[in-house]
């Protein structure tokens, strides 16, 4: 498939316009690969904006598709849910939204999502769990919790799915997909309008099909410019951590990574195996129950008491973890997260970025892990497998991209890129030229 970028030079050459692209990406948005993919659809007025659309606009005319957590003016925000679907209507669009339309994207539709952000499977046991593209044989899970906008880039239905990513819920699903999902600094992008899991580590961000549309979508949510540079990638320094993103790895992540790191080698980069001992002491400092528990459980305390009949248990399990938690505990959690995001910078510091495996595994069926407590325990595993390399990010405030790194044959797997806080040019950067050598 064509990406966004690509698809904008054939409409300024007038070999395309946008409603011909529109009635596309509905032709699949309406397809069995979108099954489960949308929670709400606006194709009515999909049409007659695209129609009405310029080819010169950034997004000209083209469709993306916004996460269920994002108001979006005159519907209510169900985030994922069953016991918001009634909620009051929002009275403006999240200024995520606005910017994408500002941009001239048009939107589609809203896409389904774990219930309320939390988890990294993608089962949605209120609106069905929309199945990965990357094989019709055996329906497998989407990743989470950005799944509908996952399968929505990955199908073909959209450029851009708008999402976002408190421990992995862009990149889990890009991975699994084999399309791109990049986690901007949190700082950088503007959560108004977006119901939270996590007021610390929440970020707004984007998958797309390539990374200068990354780059593109990055731009628009945070109103800057993205300078990449041009330096070679044999100039870069890069590491791999050997501990933590490396273990249970499934051989065919393993194969694909190696590989990847000797492609990248035949560049001239230079890669280094460290250790970083760091990520030990993330347990205890987590060990209360971490940010997600805390700061969800204090938005849906009280919604919990009305309506916890209606919330999908394995999510409520997870926000009520959050009740216990004392005041001293949570400010404790504040300042060793600080303390421990200033060793890991310092250990990080000589290197460019760090590359690691996105997730660990391939996904899963679908069928392994669906809603009934006989399949919990095996859930729950492959959530901790799914959510423990990205999350490490957004514990570092860090910034990330996940790129495909599979050869025809095989499921998807993510090569993660990432570095700290405010390295976002320098991880597309590096993005950009390790997607060309990868393609080669």
């Amino acid at each position: 498939m064509n990406d966004l970028h690509a698809t904008r030079l054939t409409l300024l050459a007038g070999d395309s316009d946008a409603r011909t692209e529109m009635e596309r990406a509905i032709a699949v948005s309406e397809s069995s690969a979108c099954a489960h993919v949308f929670t709400r659809t606006m194709y009515d007025e999909a049409r007659a904006t695209a129609a009405a659309s310029a080819p010169e606009s950034r997004l000209a005319g083209l469709a993306f598709t916004s996460k269920d957590l994002f108001d979006v003016a005159g519907q209510p925000t169900p985030a994922g849910s069953a016991v918001l679907a009634h909620a009051p209507a929002a009275q403006a669009d999240s200024l995520a939204v606005a910017r994408l339309r500002a941009a001239g994207g048009v939107l589609t539709g809203r896409t389904n999502m774990t219930e309320f952000a939390f988890s990294g499977v993608g089962v949605n046991p209120h609106h069905g769990t929309p199945a990965n593209v990357s094989d019709t044989a055996t329906p497998r899970i989407p990743g989470g919790s950005s799944s509908g906008a996952a399968i929505s880039v990955a199908s073909g239905a959209a450029f851009i799915g708008l999402g976002s990513d408190t421990g992995g819920s862009i990149r889990i699903p890009a991975a699994l997909n084999g399309i791109v999902g990049f986690k901007n600094t949190a700082r950088l992008t503007p959560a108004d309008g977006a119901l939270p899991l996590s007021t610390t580590l929440d970020t707004v961000c984007a998958m797309t099909r390539s990374v200068r549309d990354a780059i593109t979508a990055h731009e628009i949510l945070s109103a800057r410019q993205v300078t990449p540079g041009s330096v070679p990638l044999s100039a870069y320094r890069l590491a791999v951590v050997k501990n933590i993103f490396l273990d249970d790895v499934e051989p065919v992540v393993a194969t694909a990574f190696e590989r990847t790191l000797a492609t990248l080698r035949a560049t001239g980069v230079h890669i280094q195996e460290i250790a970083l001992p760091e990520l030990a002491d993330l347990q205890t400092i987590n060990a209360t129950g971490g940010f997600s528990a805390a700061e969800s459980y204090a938005w849906h305390r009280l919604l919990l008491e009305r309506s916890g009949a209606g919330y999908d248990p394995r999510v409520a399990q997870r926000i009520l973890r959050g009740a216990g938690m004392k005041a001293h505990e949570y400010i404790d959690l504040v300042h060793a997260r600080r303390d421990w995001i200033t060793r890991v910078e310092k250990a990080l510091a000589p290197f460019d970025a760090v590359l690691s495996p996105t997730v660990p595994i391939t996904a899963p069926s679908i069928a392994s892990v669906e809603p009934g407590a006989e399949r919990d325990d095996a859930f729950f595993r492959v959530n901790a497998l799914l959510l423990r390399n990205p999350s490490i990010i957004n514990m570092l405030d860090g910034c990330a991209i996940s790129l495909p790194c599979h050869v025809a044959g095989e499921l998807p797997v993510g090569l993660m890129l990432w570095h700290a806080a405010m390295h976002d040019d320098a991880v597309l950067a590096m993005a950009l030229q390790a997607e060309r050598a990868l393609q080669k």
